[in-house]
C-alpha cells in the first residue's frame, strides 16, 4: 500500500508546487486531513489574492471559495489521478470553532460572541458547501446542520482506516477568555489552567469515541490507522518560551486546540490501546503547518508510561508557520517532558509518502524547496520506520 496525507492548503500562502510533485508520486490514494480552503478574506501580501476579498459567510461565498481553489491545475492534476480519503478541520468553516461554538465567542469581548442558532446555520452552508465539492461516498448525507462524516475503510487485512471528525462533535477549548493569561490572548496556546484535564471534554463526541474503541478493538487488520486533524501528542511549549520570556519559567504551556486540551479523553484512547493491547497504532495528523514524529503514550505525565504507537504529523501544503516560534519549540524539545517527540521541522512544505507492507511503515517527509514561486524541486527531508509488533519508529 503507498498513499500520501496532506493538509492545510492556504491559496495566498504559496503555490501549489506540492501537488505537482504529489500527482508525480505512485500512489493508490490520498488522504486529506482537512484545511482544504481557508476562509478569510484577501490578504495584500499572499502570493496570490482570495476571493471574494471579504470573509465568507454565504453559501454562495462558500462555493466560489472551493471554485478558486480547485482552479489550481496541481491540485486539479492530483484529484485527477488518486481516490482521495478527507476529513474537514476547522477552516473550511471559521478558525477555531468547536461544535456549535464561533472562535469569537472566547474573546475578551463578549459583545463580540455569536449565538449558537447562528453559528449553526453558517456551519451548515459550509459543510453543504464540502459535501458538493469534495469526493465522497454519496451515501453520506448531510442531517440538517450536521453529518457523519467519521468512517472506516479497510486496505484488505493490511490496513484498517480510522477518519475522524474533530470539529463538529468536540466541547470548547479550554482555558480561554480570562482565564487566557498568556499573551496574546485568543490564540491556541495557553498557561495550563487545570481545565483541560475535565473528563467530560471531548473532541470526538461521546458516540463517535465509542465507534472508535470498539472499532480498535475488533480490528483484525495488521496495522491500526487513525487518520485525523489535530496532534495527538503532548508538548509543554513551556521550557522553551522560557528561555526568551523569563516569566513562563516553570509553566506548562499547552496547545489546547488539540489533544493536550481534552487530556481525559486522549488518555481514555491511548488507555484503552494499552489495555487491549491493539498493536501497530499509526495516528497521521495535519492542522499545525509543521511536521513532528512522536511515540504516543497513555499518560504522558507519567515518565514510565509505554509506547503504545507513533504519530506523524505532516506539515502544509502551502499554509504558514511562524519562523520565530521554531527556536521556541526546538529549545522546549530539549526537556525531558518531551522526550517522547523524535522529529520536528518547521520551515518546509509538503507532503507524507507512506508505503506500507506486513512487516514495516515507512513515512518519507518530502518537501519543496519553496511554495513562493510556481515551480520547485522536492527532495525526501526525513524518512521513519515502525515494525511490525514493535511500538515506536525509529530513523530508516
Amino acid at each position: 500500500m503507498r498513499f500520501a496525507f496532506v493538509s492545510c492548503q492556504h491559496f495566498e500562502a504559496g503555490f501549489y508546487t506540492a501537488w505537482e510533485h504529489l500527482a508525480q508520486e505512485d500512489l493508490d490514494f490520498v488522504v486529506h486531513l482537512g484545511d482544504y480552503i481557508y476562509e478569510g478574506g484577501a490578504s495584500a501580501s499572499g502570493v496570490r489574492q482570495h476571493l471574494p476579498v471579504s470573509e465568507i459567510m454565504t453559501l454562495e461565498d462558500y462555493r466560489n471559495r472551493y471554485a478558486q481553489y480547485r482552479s489550481d491545475a496541481n491540485l486539479q492534476s492530483a484529484h485527477a489521478l488518486f481516490p482521495f480519503i478527507v476529513t474537514w478541520d476547522d477552516h473550511e468553516v471559521e478558525n477555531n470553532y468547536a461544535g456549535d461554538v464561533s472562535e469569537n465567542n472566547g474573546d475578551a469581548d463578549p459583545t463580540n460572541n455569536v449565538p449558537a442558532a447562528e453559528f449553526r446555520a453558517r456551519r451548515a452552508r459550509a459543510y453543504k458547501a464540502y459535501f458538493e465539492h469534495m469526493p465522497l461516498d454519496p451515501r453520506l448525507r448531510l442531517k440538517g446542520a450536521g453529518a457523519q462524516l467519521f468512517r472506516r475503510f479497510d486496505w484488505g487485512r493490511l490496513a484498517q482506516f480510522h477518519v475522524l471528525d474533530t470539529r463538529q462533535f468536540r466541547s470548547d477549548q479550554p482555558c480561554g477568555g480570562a482565564k487566557d493569561l498568556l499573551a496574546p490572548a485568543g490564540d491556541d496556546l495557553v498557561i495550563s489552567c487545570g481545565e483541560e484535564f475535565n473528563p467530560s471534554a471531548t473532541l470526538t463526541g461521546a458516540e463517535q469515541e465509542k465507534w472508535l474503541l470498539a472499532g480498535l478493538r475488533h480490528s483484525k487488520s495488521r496495522w491500526n490507522v487513525i487518520a485525523q486533524q489535530v496532534m495527538m501528542t503532548a508538548v509543554d511549549f513551556g521550557p522553551g518560551l522560557a528561555r526568551f520570556d523569563p516569566r513562563v519559567a516553570g509553566l506548562q504551556i499547552r496547545n489546547v486546540d488539540a489533544w493536550d486540551g481534552y487530556v481525559a479523553a486522549r488518555n481514555r484512547l491511548l488507555g484503552s490501546v494499552l489495555d487491549k493491547e491493539i498493536a501497530n497504532l499509526v495516528v497521521l495528523s495535519g492542522d499545525i503547518h509543521s511536521s513532528w514524529v512522536a511515540d504516543l503514550k497513555p499518560d504522558f505525565a507519567d515518565p514510565a508510561s509505554p509506547t503504545v504507537g507513533t504519530e506523524f504529523v505532516g506539515t502544509s501544503i502551502t499554509s504558514d508557520f511562524s519562523p520565530k516560534f521554531i527556536p521556541i519549540i526546538e529549545g522546549a524539545l530539549l526537556d525531558p517532558a518531551n522526550a517522547h517527540v523524535k522529529f520536528f521541522d518547521g520551515a518546509s512544505h509538503g507532503y507524507v509518502r507512506c508505503s506500507v507492507t506486513p512487516e514495516r511503515w515507512r513515512s518519507d517527509y518530502r518537501v519543496v524547496d519553496t511554495v513562493l514561486l510556481p515551480t520547485a524541486t522536492v527532495r525526501t527531508l526525513k524518512s521513519f520506520i515502525v515494525q511490525d509488533g514493535r511500538a515506536g519508529s525509529l530513523v530508516a
